[in-house]
């Protein structure tokens, strides 16, 4: 019964990969469902 919660909990969840550079991370998490904010995603390296 929610009414009788007292406290809600949360959960953080940390990812590892071994992606070399932030766009090849956010193509790997966004390629498994990962939600992200609108907006620019990370700039491809050279």
């Amino acid at each position: 019964d929610i009414d009788k919660v007292y406290k809600i909990a949360g959960m953080d969840i940390t990812f590892v990969t071994t992606a070399k550079t932030d766009y090849e991370a956010y193509a790997l998490l966004k390629a498994l469902g990962m939600p992200f904010r609108e907006g620019e995603p990370p700039k491809k390296k050279a």
